[in-house]
C-alpha cells in the first residue's frame, strides 16, 4: 500500500492550456491500476486522491475540504474495478501518452483532475482535465468523474466539508 501511495503522490496537478486529446478508445485493461487526483477550485471543492487496483482495492487520501481527511482503504473486488475501468476507458489517451482535454469553452476556477492508468510494466497513460474545459466530450467526462465517488464507494469520505480556518482553493 505504501508503494501505491507513493505512485499516487508522484501524480502532480500540473495543467497548462488545453491541447488536443488523442483518444485511444481502448478497451479496459484488467491489469492496470487506476488513479484519480482531484484538485482544488476557487471555492471549497473537495481535494483528494484515489486509486484502484485490478483486484478492487481502493485507496483514498482526503487532503482538503473532504468529510474524511487522510488515508482510508476498502475492497470493491474485481467487479468494482471493471465498473470503474469501463467508465473511464472511453476517455483514455493512447498508451504511454499524456494528454489534456480539448476546450471549446472555458469556465474559470474549476477543479482539475489527473487520471492515470498504470500498466503492470509501469507505463503510465495520463489524462489531465480541467472541469471548466467544456465540450460535448468533456461534459460526458465530467458526468463520469462526478459519479466516481459513488462507484468507488468513497462518496461519504469525499463529500465536500468546510472547516473553520481552512481557506478555499
Amino acid at each position: 500500500m505504501i508503494k501505491l501511495m507513493a505512485v499516487m503522490g508522484v501524480a502532480a496537478l500540473v495543467l497548462g492550456g488545453c491541447a488536443a486529446m488523442p483518444m485511444g478508445g481502448a478497451t479496459p485493461d484488467a491489469t492496470e491500476t487506476l488513479s484519480v487526483s482531484v484538485g482544488p477550485c476557487f471555492g471549497f471543492c473537495p481535494v483528494y486522491k484515489v486509486s484502484m487496483t485490478p483486484q478492487g482495492l481502493v485507496s483514498y487520501d482526503g487532503e482538503r475540504h473532504t468529510a474524511v481527511l487522510g488515508a482510508r482503504t476498502l475492497d470493491k473486488g474485481p467487479r468494482g474495478y471493471r465498473a470503474v475501468s469501463q467508465k473511464l476507458s472511453a476517455f483514455k489517451p493512447t498508451r504511454g501518452q499524456t494528454a489534456d482535454t480539448q476546450c471549446e469553452q472555458r469556465i474559470s476556477d474549476q477543479q482539475h483532475y489527473r487520471i492515470v492508468w498504470t500498466a503492470a510494466d509501469g507505463t503510465e497513460t495520463v489524462l489531465q482535465h480541467d472541469k471548466g474545459c467544456r465540450s460535448p466530450a468533456n461534459d460526458q467526462l465530467n458526468k463520469v468523474l462526478e459519479s466516481l465517488p459513488q462507484t468507488l464507494g468513497i462518496s461519504d469520505w469525499a463529500k465536500q466539508e468546510t472547516r473553520p480556518g481552512v481557506s478555499r482553493g
